[in-house]
């Protein structure tokens, strides 16, 4: 399904690279929680695999295709077919939720018809659909800056399935939500993964709800992989080869009390 090999990347003036030599991949609906510390490179990887950032060296095959040698119609039809939730939400504000979510079809509906506000039929029902999956049935004609975070957040996550992806990316989707909103949105995401054999990489700071929620944990550290594997198999030493040297047993109560 996604195939990344040898994926490097230094940004200009860093000391340091980003990415250095990252393999890895991910079978078709299948989800992965990516952590580590600021800075490991979680960010650059998940932007790197839709070409918002252009990697150095390696290859990113989705579904046999390498992305990183697609130009101009090319890599507008593979982008359409990778839905990307973002850290800050990217609504406009102000547009109403049901616009925000037809947006997601810029891709196959295009340019002028989005512009004029011509979209199938099919879309529209579509768009309603995703609003009742994500819980905001009624709420299609309000205006997005008139929302909760959380709210927010779930008409992100609807927009990017607008798209009918065969990839989702997902970039820090809880870092400024609470804790009771944040478990709801990582069980809404993982509830729809499911539903549609969706395959995911989710970038998260939060590592009890990376484990309490993801069948599969990659940890980055200085823009390596240090850790790849199931969520029970990230013990204390695991956590210190990701984060650095820790008395990690706080973070393992943390998590036993905070189980789904």
């Amino acid at each position: 399904m996604l195939d990344i090999q040898g994926l490097s990347k230094r940004y200009p003036g860093a000391a340091d690279a980003a990415l250095s030599d990252v393999n890895l991949h991910l079978d078709h609906g299948q989800v992965l929680a990516l952590i580590g510390p600021s800075g490991a490179g979680k960010s650059t990887l998940i932007r790197c695999i839709n070409r918002l950032v252009e990697a150095d060296s390696g290859s990113i095959l989705l579904n046999g295709v390498d992305l990183t040698r697609l130009k101009s119609g090319k890599l507008r039809k593979a982008r359409s077919r990778i839905g990307m939730v973002f850290q800050e939400f990217a609504l406009i504000d102000r547009l109403t939720v049901m616009e925000n979510l037809l947006a997601g079809r810029l891709g196959q509906t295009g340019f002028w018809r989005s512009t004029l506000r011509r979209f199938p039929a099919r879309d529209v029902e579509m768009a309603y659909q995703l609003l009742d999956q994500v819980e905001l049935g009624g709420l299609h004609n309000r205006r997005a800056d008139q929302l909760s975070g959380g709210q927010r957040q779930r008409v992100g996550i609807a927009r990017a399935l607008m798209q009918e992806p065969q990839l989702l990316l997902v970039d820090e989707p809880t870092a400024s939500l609470d804790p009771r909103t944040s478990r709801q949105i990582m069980r809404l995401l993982l509830d729809l993964c499911t539903q549609q054999q969706l395959a995911a990489i989710i970038n998260l700071h939060d590592v009890p709800l990376a484990r309490a929620f993801c069948p599969r944990i990659v940890g980055l550290r200085d823009g390596r992989m240090v850790f790849d594997g199931p969520p029970e198999g990230l013990n204390e030493a695991w956590m210190s080869e990701v984060y650095g040297e820790e008395d990690w047993r706080s973070e393992a109560t943390v998590q036993e009390v905070d189980e789904p």
